[in-house]
């Protein structure tokens, strides 16, 4: 009984805290077409003549030249200069699932933008795959490129390409680049039927890599160096053979994923280590795309994912016994290990998704004491995009351009340093650290990035030297790029 009052207290000190910051009005179709705009500022290789972020310019374009391959293209993954497979796979994972998911809630020339988004990525996918039984894993040297302050189009750090081969394992990010493709699959299979086709088709041929040979991508001691400790696989990379499975299965519709889902969920360990999602650990997702099979295909063979999905859910009520999920004093989502915005916005994701799963099959979730409800879930997300842009004891949007109050010295190393266009003249590794140490803010607006964010107390200091919490990140953007298109389309949701 003691125990039940506190929570209620708790509960209601929450839901006052949260209400101190709900009367903004916020414009969720600029917010969404800044989180995908974004993308264009992380662009690597030959940049296109529409391209709309102008101070950027081609970079990387000899990446590849050293095993003889054309790897030009693809994303730097945050503030650096580095291509890291790993992570770049999650990322078009999530903006194609933003796609399947919430397409239809955004508008014409949005959608356009996101599989353009979308299509730069999975170009550069198909290249790092494209020799059998070897895939490249990333592109640059991160322990160089991190010891200078340069623009990606001044490169002159080492651009070494990691290479696994066959035999040697790298389930988990062979496994994330056949979620990417077949997931991506799904997203074109309407506007380029040839193109979607192509992708699910290699998507299977990877899987098949990352299943035959079993383990981490970073246990290979010749590229371990160059991934760790940045995207090491510290969860194991079961998880990755299940989520590449379980999109193959929703892309392909083919029984033999479905009963390697069934086969191997117990032994891979989907029931456990069920409350994370990020580039690392896709359990709680996997759980949460399996459990529309049960939810409205009637699977019940894998009901144990929506039971697990089911209990994470329950994780994120703050009236549920089984709550265990920290909330700043101003509402936000924390996870204590830095970057904490990316638990935001994937959790909001999976909030979102698994509400309008279960309010389609009409069911709710029972978290012991209580019955929550799509809307409750729905709730929890709103509180999170309205924190990120702007209702927060700071005011601060933490989306670089939306808004007239928003973080001036994020640490990226594009926005931070003159562009080529104002400052053609060559700025080398070490001399661009005047930029990189001046309490001045970005010279350069990249407008749609989402930082790392606050700390666990709402307390944020503009400052680029906190990368931890004033870098963006590309999988920080990628599920927030749904999620706002959810509130596009519901923009009555109280």
């Amino acid at each position: 009984m003691i125990k039940s009052y506190f929570i209620h207290i708790f509960s209601v000190i929450l839901l006052l805290e949260f209400q101190l910051f709900e009367s903004s009005y916020h414009d969720y179709t600029d917010a969404l077409s800044k989180s995908i705009l974004f993308f264009e500022g992380q662009r690597s290789g030959y940049l296109p003549q529409d391209q709309r972020i102008t101070w950027r310019g081609n970079s990387g374009l000899g990446d590849g030249w050293m095993v003889n391959t054309d790897l030009t293209g693809g994303y730097y993954d945050a503030g650096d200069n580095v291509k890291f497979g790993f992570p770049m796979a999650f990322t078009t994972t999530m903006l194609s699932w933003s796609v399947i998911d919430f397409g239809e809630n955004m508008p014409a020339s949005e959608l356009r933008n996101v599989l353009v988004a979308i299509k730069w990525a999975t170009d550069y996918l198909l290249k790092t795959v494209s020799q059998p039984n070897r895939i490249f894993v990333q592109v640059g040297d991160p322990n160089i490129d991190h010891n200078c302050w340069e623009r990606s189009e001044d490169m002159d750090t080492a651009r070494t390409v990691y290479t696994v081969d066959a035999p040697n394992p790298a389930s988990d990010v062979a496994g994330e680049i056949a979620a990417a493709l077949a997931a991506s699959s799904i997203a074109f299979r309407s506007s380029d039927p040839g193109y979607a086709e192509t992708l699910l088709q290699t998507s299977k041929r990877v899987f098949d890599f990352a299943d035959s040979y079993r383990g981490a991508y970073s246990d290979n001691l010749n590229i371990r160096d160059g991934v760790c400790p940045f995207y090491c696989d510290f969860d194991g990379y079961q998880d990755e053979l299940l989520w590449g499975a379980a999109w193959l299965r929703r892309a392909s519709q083919d029984d033999s994923y479905l009963n390697y889902l069934q086969n191997n969920g117990k032994t891979f360990g989907a029931d456990e280590n069920i409350n994370e999602f990020g580039w690392d650990n896709k359990h709680a997702g996997l759980n949460v795309l399996i459990s529309k099979e049960v939810l409205e295909g009637s699977v019940y063979s894998l009901q144990s994912y929506k039971t697990s999905a089911d209990s994470f859910m329950c994780t994120l009520i703050p009236e549920s016994s089984s709550s265990h999920v920290e909330f700043t004093p101003g509402g936000l989502i924390y996870r204590p290990d830095g970057s904490n915005l990316q638990h935001a916005t994937a959790i909001s994701f999976l909030l979102l998704v698994y509400a309008n799963y279960i309010e389609r099959s009409s069911q709710t979730i029972n978290c012991s004491s209580i019955t929550v409800s799509p809307t409750m879930l729905r709730e929890i997300a709103k509180r999170q995009v309205d924190y990120i842009l702007g209702d927060n004891p700071k005011g601060l949007s933490y989306m670089v351009g939306y808004s007239n109050y928003y973080p001036q010295r994020i640490h990226h190393r594009g926005s931070s340093l003159p562009s080529i266009r104002d400052h053609p003249e060559f700025i080398g590794c070490k001399e661009g650290s005047i930029y990189f140490n001046t309490s001045n803010p970005n010279p350069n607006v990249i407008v749609g990035a989402v930082v790392g964010g606050p700390g666990e107390d709402d307390a944020y200091e503009d400052d680029r030297v906190d990368f931890r919490k004033s870098e963006p990140t590309t999988y920080i953007n990628a599920p927030f790029v749904g999620v706002l298109a959810y509130f596009v389309g519901t923009p009555n949701f109280k």
